[in-house]
């Protein structure tokens, strides 16, 4: 018996079975072992639109049907990602991973093996791919491991510093019930869009944001979209629209602070009861060190809103209950740490943090979940055992790692070192899509001696692999999912047998697991239903002990879903911090809001300040570059796809223009370049290349661009650095946040873009690479550099 012996029932012709993506709960409706639609979750009030997209995605032609292994891999020739794979039976492919495995770890340690992963593979937390590969990579003796991620990765090493914990980053904000029966001015940087509020980590059940917004609408309640994109508000909510130019938020927080300080209208007994530091950060805002005053007239220099709105902005939010909101793509850009800084101090210069509708929060408009109001129950989880080999990297230094082995780095206080990798085992994720500056990527992809990659589909990860091995999606397994943000969680039924010859990640791991020696630590002795078992069980015995009874597992998975308690009162962010600061001390040093933080000055970095600061990033509207490229890119969350899932089902394809992603662009700077609606455009800086059909947009700032991440990579085979089908990571610049935090830096990118001229190339994303047929083969590398 295998490790995921199969809970299964005698099918019917046409069967309904209860499943989950991270964009919505379904009911996969199955005939004659094909999946043909998804029907949403009853209790849904907005599915999300992507669910049609999942028949053709179990049932697509790229699928991985069989184990393959790329021509030219034992030969060390260059991954490409148009080389020829030739298919292999599952006993050689094992054989071969084993063999990488123990040779490379033989020769180089754990250093030697890097695993790859990222934690959207999938909603169910059994077959859950990042915790596989860590469970397996540890439990053989360890391996490099990611810290953090693309999300809020800078905010993840900055938060604790400012408030002891980055908890607030993650989703746990101030409920909306409170928000809408307090607030009177909702300030929201970045906006709040609803397309991004369809997808959440570990699935949805009930999509209820665009209900709470509609509430704030009808309670009367201000709302200004501070943004490049008038649409990160939705027309209905009649949000007022500031059009502030990208990556200059700091400089409009720190506008808004200049007039509450200088005009007496900041909140002086609360900075001094429960911040620390702030005198000096006076200081800075008046100029008396540095000379310059962050005034509102310094501040539209910078951001282009003007200085009248800024100060009437900073009077209306003293004079009522305000609330003030960033979304995570504010901090993913250079200095990313600076604007979730500034809006914590400028919140609590406003006095109002702790108390019903007023504070701060992150990741309004971001992800589903937010501020959502959910029990305090733990969610479904499994976690991987600890990594004996100790060594990890920030996730968004994956290609400086490749290129530079045995160079150092400054992360967060310490100066590391990177590990000389001689392996990639990548389960899970799709690095081709979420890392920035893909060229440089794939040169970096050229280091590893063999890339191993688990996958589904042949997307451009599997395609720049040496060995791939195919695994099954979500509805060929058994699984539980759901989060700690959303109401309800689910049992994931197996609906049909696996495509081609697919495996679970977690017997592809127990099978290699064995050839290498400890099986049995790896699997604990359970198939799949009782690891099912063992994640709900946890649920409920923690429920339990919350005074909460949720029903045996039995009933759990006949009935397909448990609808969780509602709370039984909202959750303010940091209320028990503002009802005694002395008996709930946040955990910093000072055991209050660190405004200023001598941890950070301590570490001595010239491009992280130990206060919030406007520190201009390397590409910007203000930058010398934007002289050779005037257009500042925007990337944001697709709404026809989670990231780059999905994206050739028929929601996603739908989208695009002459089968290239679209590329938004204000009618202004358009007509200055001769485009017109539909025209087939070059993307392009010195980094890269692509093309992308245009849309035409007023809602857009002048002077900016917008792309919506998640194309498929699909590089010209002849090289030149053009990437034909639209990913906007061609374009991205591969540079930290900081010293401090080291996050990804995607949103700091200047453009220019120019019509196409002659017949744009064929998009080859969606075609399976040349196959050769299976066979027996001798792949042995024992060639292989040491």
């Amino acid at each position: 018996m295998t490790i995921s012996a199969q809970a299964t029932r005698p099918r019917r012709p046409v069967d309904r079975v209860p499943s989950l993506a991270h964009w919505g709960a379904f009911t996969a409706v199955v005939a004659d072992g094909r999946v043909v639609r998804c029907e949403p979750f009853g209790h849904d009030p907005a599915p999300s639109p992507m669910l049609a997209a999942i028949p053709a995605m179990v049932h697509s032609p790229l699928r991985i049907a069989r184990p393959a292994v790329r021509e030219g891999w034992r030969e060390g020739r260059p991954r490409t990602g148009h080389d020829t794979f030739r298919e292999v039976s599952w006993d050689e492919a094992l054989d071969l991973v084993a063999g990488e495995v123990s040779r490379v770890r033989a020769a180089h340690g754990a250093g030697g093996i890097f695993g790859g992963s990222y934690g959207w593979s999938s909603a169910g937390r059994v077959h859950h791919a990042r915790t596989l590969v860590r469970r397996f990579l540890a439990l053989g003796g360890g391996f490099v491991d990611q810290l953090a991620n693309y999300s809020f990765g800078a905010a993840q090493f900055l938060l604790p510093h400012v408030l002891g914990t980055f908890q607030p980053v993650t989703g746990r904000a101030t409920d909306w019930p409170s928000v809408v029966a307090e607030t009177r001015l909702l300030i929201a940087f970045g906006g709040l869009a609803p397309k991004n509020s369809q997808v959440g980590s570990g699935g949805v059940g009930s999509h209820d944001f665009e209900t709470w917004l509609r509430r704030a609408r009808a309670a009367g309640i201000r709302i200004v979209n501070v943004s490049p994109l008038k649409s990160d508000t939705p027309d209905w909510l009649d949000a007022e629209w500031i059009a502030i130019r990208p990556n200059t938020d700091v400089a409009l927080m720190l506008g808004l602070a200049h007039t509450l300080l200088t005009e007496s209208r900041h909140d002086a007994a609360f900075l001094d009861r429960y911040c620390a530091g702030f005198e000096t950060f006076a200081d800075y805002l008046t100029g008396r060190h540095d000379g310059t005053p962050k005034s509102a007239d310094w501040a539209e220099r910078i951001c282009g809103v003007p200085a009248d709105t800024i100060r009437a902005l900073a009077r209306d939010a003293a004079a009522q209950p305000t609330y003030l909101t960033a979304t995570w793509s504010l901090q993913r850009a250079h200095h990313g740490e600076q604007p979730y800084w500034a809006l914590i101090t400028l919140a609590a210069m406003l006095g109002g943090i702790g108390l019903p509708g007023q504070g701060f929060g992150f990741g309004h408009g971001s992800i589903h979940g937010t501020g959502l109001p959910r029990a305090a129950l733990p969610g479904p989880d499994l976690s991987p055992p600890p990594n004996p080999a100790g060594l990890a990297i920030p996730v968004a230094r994956i290609a400086d790692m490749l290129l530079d082995p045995g160079g150092t780095y400054d992360f967060n206080g310490r100066r590391l070192v990177y590990p000389d990798v001689r392996m990639v085992y990548w389960a899970g994720g799709n690095p081709f899509h979420h890392h920035q500056d893909l060229n440089r990527l794939r040169r970096a992809w050229q280091k590893p001696e063999t890339v191993v990659v688990h996958d589904s589909w042949w997307t451009p990860t599997a395609r720049h692999a040496d060995i791939v091995l195919p695994a099954t999606m979500s509805l060929e397994r058994n699984d539980v999912g759901g989060t700690s943000r959303d109401r309800f969680l689910f049992a994931m039924h197996r609906a049909i047998a696996p495509v081609g010859e697919a495996r679970h990640d977690i017997d592809i791991f127990a099978a290699l697991a064995g050839r290498l020696g400890y099986a049995d630590a790896f699997t604990e002795g359970r198939d799949e239903m009782a690891w099912c078992r063992l994640v709900y069980d946890r649920i409920r015995d923690g429920a339990a002990a919350k005074g909460v009874a949720l029903p045996a597992f039995q009933q759990f998975w006949a009935e397909g879903f448990v609808a969780l308690p509602p709370p039984e009162r909202d959750f303010v962010l940091f209320e028990e911090f503002r009802r005694d600061p002395d008996v709930h001390r946040l955990a910093t040093p000072s055991g209050k809001i660190e405004i200023v933080s001598a941890a950070v000055a301590g570490f001595g970095y010239d491009d992280a300040p130990p206060h919030p600061a406007w520190l201009p990033p390397a590409e910007w509207l203000g930058a010398p570059a934007a002289k050779r490229f005037p257009l500042h890119l925007i990337t944001n969350q697709p709404a026809r796809r989670l990231h780059s899932q999905t994206d050739p089902g028929p929601v996603s394809v739908a989208g695009k223009i002459s089968e290239r992603e679209p590329i938004r662009l204000n009618p202004q700077d358009a007509a200055r370049r001769g485009l017109s609606d539909g025209d087939i455009v070059r993307v392009f800086n010195d980094r890269g290349a692509c093309l992308a059909g245009l849309v035409i947009d007023p809602d857009v700032a002048p002077g900016v661009a917008v792309m919506a991440t998640g194309a498929w990579f699909d590089p010209l085979p002849e090289g030149g650095g053009l990437d034909v089908h639209g990913n906007p990571n061609v374009l991205t610049p591969d540079i930290g946040t900081s010293r401090l935090a080291q996050g990804s830096s995607a949103q700091s990118t200047l453009v220019e873009i120019e019509g196409f001229v002659g017949t744009p190339p064929p998009v080859r994303a969606f075609v399976p690479p040349p196959l050769a047929p299976l066979a027996p083969t001798a792949f042995v590398r024992t060639d292989a550099p040491m």
